[in-house]
């Protein structure tokens, strides 16, 4: 249709000059229709992709917890404590993640003339990450309620438990977290059985590397073991050459044998899995070199002797605990000088690629070895941080839902780490992030401090048994 003020009767009494700049305005409006629409159209499907792209952790949309992989450190914070004294509240923030991972400058300067051994466990390719291969997801699924649960006795588990992680023992009144199990979507993950595990691991030798939450686990694993299993489990840490540092709480590491499988499971402490060396041994109060492209010489040392690896590290990453006990970054063998490298988040991601690195290359003649990185365990302070008021008193399970529905790790930088190695991931963070209920909390035995909760560590028995549970399924 014609524009009234375009007809015949009109044209001749308007000048040329308006009749063009009413075609123009018109012209414009149409355009200004046509971008308008445009734009809606563009945002909505932004939105859309964006909102199938994006993890999400649960049913529910969540306030995003004050994770550990996700906050920078506190620069004020200074650890007072040896470096293999990692209690509660001497745990600290995390340093930010990057998202595009760093690359390796220097391959760690070790020589393999490593022998390999027959291992009965499944032989998978390593092409992939674990979470992009075709199978079971194992970090995404469901928290379901299980009244047979916990797989062992807080009481009774005594001899490998530490007191204030055993949270039956404390005056805490509520235990309904011990009464879930993860269900991972789309396969079967077998109830785990301590004399079929045996079984099935004799012969073996299953080793945790790692910082505090390693060493949960590792306690979590033996507590699981001996739940139901009366045969003798003989201490072997000598064997290691484990010892009791001085000034040190505790030895920096702990070795149990199963006579009746042989199996044996150890634990060494690592908080941030780099090798650690003085760099004046002659001199009491020297300081240590801190070797980011550098595995800890134990690892070196004693990785043929494992038939299962599983390494973690997070929460020491802070400058407050670096300068405390001494440390000085090194690259090459010499003092680091990279001042983008010198950012924690960086030099933990350095770090992190270079170690599964080196265990990807000495894996090429260790084939029958499994190794796996497990992924940061998440802290829940609310309302502050463990010296500022914050808290994790909820004790209502799975407050924040109960699902996990993203394909990806919550954890990208391990996840990147792994991503075409031998090295598989063990994701435990975003089912991890539902149970917020399961710390300890305000109910500390040991070193308890007025107005201090520990939201970093977890009740045993509790969560951390469902990370040995995903494990044994993926062996």
């Amino acid at each position: 249709m014609v524009p009234h003020y375009f007809s015949t009767k009109n044209r001749n009494k308007i000048p040329p000059f308006q009749i063009e700049k009413m075609k123009l305005w018109n012209l414009n409006g149409l355009k200004t229709k046509q971008i308008k629409l445009f734009i809606i159209i563009f945002f909505t499907g932004f939105v859309i992709w964006g909102w199938e792209r994006a993890p999400r952790s649960s049913i529910l949309i969540l306030k995003p917890d004050p994770l550990s992989i996700f906050h920078p450190a506190d620069p004020t914070f200074v650890h007072q404590h040896p470096a293999s004294d990692e209690d509660f509240p001497n745990e600290e923030t995390f340093a930010q993640p990057v998202n595009k991972h760093e690359k390796i400058l220097a391959s760690p300067p070790f020589d393999s003339a490593l022998t390999t051994r027959p291992f009965e466990i499944r032989n998978d390719t390593a092409e992939m990450s674990p979470q992009n291969k075709k199978g079971c997801n194992y970090g995404k699924g469901e928290w379901v309620a299980d009244e047979k649960r916990p797989l062992y006795s807080g009481f009774r588990c005594k001899r490998f438990l530490s007191d204030g992680w055993a949270c039956r023992l404390t005056q805490r009144p509520d235990f309904s977290y011990e009464k879930f199990r993860w269900k991972p979507e789309g396969c079967e993950m077998p109830d785990f059985d301590a004399n079929s595990f045996l079984k099935r691991m004799q012969n073996k030798t299953i080793a945790y590397v790692g910082d505090s939450l390693g060493r949960q686990m590792f306690q979590s694993m033996m507590c699981m073991l001996t739940a139901d299993v009366t045969a003798d489990v003989i201490d072997i840490g000598k064997t290691f050459g484990f010892t009791q540092p001085s000034g040190s709480k505790r030895p920096n590491g702990w070795a149990y044998n199963f006579p009746s499988t042989n199996t044996t499971i150890l634990y060494y402490w690592s908080s941030t899995l780099c090798d650690l060396e003085p760099i004046k041994k002659s001199d009491p109060l020297t300081r240590f070199a801190m070797h980011l492209d550098r595995p800890p010489a134990f690892l070196n040392q004693n990785l043929r002797k494992f038939d299962v690896l599983v390494v973690n590290t997070g929460h020491h990453w802070n400058r407050g605990k670096i300068n405390a006990n001494k440390w000085d970054m090194y690259i090459n063998g010499k003092p680091n000088n990279d001042k983008k490298l010198a950012l924690m988040w960086k030099a933990k991601n350095f770090t992190i690629h270079s170690v599964v690195k080196w265990l990807d290359n000495e894996l090429v003649n260790l084939p029958n070895i499994r190794v796996f990185l497990r992924t940061i365990s998440p802290r829940h302070f609310f309302n502050g941080e463990w010296d500022s008021g914050g808290q994790c008193d909820n004790n209502n399970p799975l407050s924040k839902g109960n699902l996990v529905i993203s394909e990806f790790s919550e954890d990208s930088d391990a996840e990147g780490a792994v991503r075409g190695t031998r090295v598989r991931l063990l994701d435990i963070t975003g089912l991890s992030r539902l149970r917020d209920e399961g710390h300890i909390s305000k109910y500390s035995v040991n070193n308890a401090v007025k107005g201090v909760q520990d939201c970093l560590h977890w009740c045993l028995p509790g969560v951390p048994d469902t990370w040995n549970e995903i494990l044994a399924a993926q062996l």
